[in-house]
């Protein structure tokens, strides 16, 4: 019978975390990971300064440091009739050693931890291996059964199950968690482009006519994401791309002379947006966390440190019941207690970015309602330092800051 304590289901940032500081404090933890290696297109790339402070208290930061990166430390808008490019968030200007996000690719970041946990007797990575259900009994989940790449078929028992396998993990099948979806009047189009000496850095926004883009500086190229109505994504294809590199340029003129780098819609890559959470992040034996307890909005761009943040929160509250082989339903509720507040708050705030921003832009309306209280507001940010440094802060840190427990600090 296999058998392990703790079960990690999906190795993306949030589940390769929590598996490295579950493992240094000496608790047998696998990890299953459906995929053969962790390359894939378009995967969220910002590692934040409260991701890059939990590296450094992990003994890591030298070694992040060495991998290639961008440092963003601004974030710019086009704001006014001449839509020239004003500063609304510097990260830079942020107290603390990380004052900055690091572009980088998320594949180097989970490779990186992967290698770390794997210097630890009691972690195990399961790569090609894909949970297909729980293990059932007397109410209670003890462990998943999986399918290998190779059709391979078993059963891994556990303790404690941890979904972090995305919005599209097994335990969003369980009715008694209670999914709840939000209104969301966009999907986004990623793709990159050339990016040249001279061209604006950091995170730049782009707004045009029912458009609007969301640029980030990657050193040579910019990775693009294009916001379209929810739904539309055949309808604006079938338009042709040379419609959309037009409407594109009309936000972000600067651009104009590179569009040609798109060759095909197969540059193209559509993301579904979906904004929901459980109601219920846990029964006896399954805790879920990140995308598989609460798929976030792009807007803010802080859906990787969210995840993250639940997974050090879920190491600090877990690694004592773990230790000791016996994790109750308290001990997994708690941690729900923890990060709900912020969850919630966070995605209030992009509901209401949806509600009065994307969806108006989107449908040729300006937003807020109100170009003149739109105007004010942006010229409150950009003259007022402590207001230019709360969206910084927000973006940098989120509305809680995790610890990781002391087990697992070296």
């Amino acid at each position: 019978m296999e058998r392990t304590t703790c079960c990690v289901v999906g190795g993306g940032p949030a589940g390769m975390v929590l598996g490295l500081l579950l493992a240094r404090a000496g608790v047998d933890v696998a990890v299953l990971e459906k995929h053969g290696d962790f390359l894939r297109d378009f995967r969220g790339d910002t590692v934040h300064p409260s991701t890059l402070a939990l590296l450094d208290d992990l003994g890591l930061a030298e070694r992040f440091a060495r991998l290639p990166q961008r440092r963003v430390t601004t974030v710019q808008l086009p704001i006014g009739p001449d839509r020239s490019l004003i500063t609304v968030g510097d990260i830079g200007a942020l107290r603390g050693k990380y004052n900055y996000i690091a572009m980088v690719p998320q594949w180097d970041l989970l490779d990186l931890l992967v290698d770390e946990a794997g210097r630890e007797p009691s972690f195990s990575v399961r790569m090609n291996t894909e949970a297909t259900s729980f293990l059932m009994e007397r109410g209670r989940v003890n462990g998943v059964r999986y399918r290998t790449s190779d059709g391979r078929t078993g059963e891994l028992r556990a303790t404690l199950t941890v979904a972090c396998d995305g919005r599209g993990s097994i335990a969003r099948t369980l009715p008694e968690l209670g999914l709840e979806n939000f209104n969301c009047p966009m999907d986004a189009w990623w793709f990159r482009l050339p990016r040249h000496e001279g061209d604006p850095s950091g995170l730049v926004g782009g707004v045009g006519d029912r458009f609007f883009s969301a640029l980030i500086d990657r050193g040579d190229y910019w990775q693009i994401a294009a916001l379209i109505p929810k739904g539309t994504d055949a309808q604006r294809r079938a338009e042709g791309l040379d419609r959309f590199m037009a409407r594109f340029t009309s936000a972000a003129p600067w651009l104009s002379d590179r569009t040609h780098a798109l060759t095909s819609w197969d540059d193209v890559k559509l993301l579904d947006v979906r904004l929901d959470r459980l109601r219920r992040w846990h029964r006896p034996g399954l805790l879920c966390i990140g995308d598989a307890a609460h798929a976030m909005s792009p807007v803010f761009g802080i859906g990787i440190n969210l995840a993250v943040e639940d997974a050090v929160a879920a190491a600090r509250h877990l690694v004592g019941p773990l230790g000791e082989d016996r994790v109750r339903l308290e001990d997994v509720r708690g941690v729900q207690r923890r990060r709900w507040p912020t969850t919630a708050g966070t995605q209030a705030l992009q509901r209401l970015a949806h509600a009065r921003v994307i969806e108006p832009l989107l449908a040729g309306r300006p937003a807020l309602g109100n170009p003149r209280l739109a105007k004010h507001l942006t010229e409150l940010i950009t003259t007022s330092r402590r207001l230019n440094r709360l969206p910084a802060y927000f973006l940098a840190y989120g509305a809680l800051r995790e610890r990781p427990p002391e087990e697992s600090v070296r």
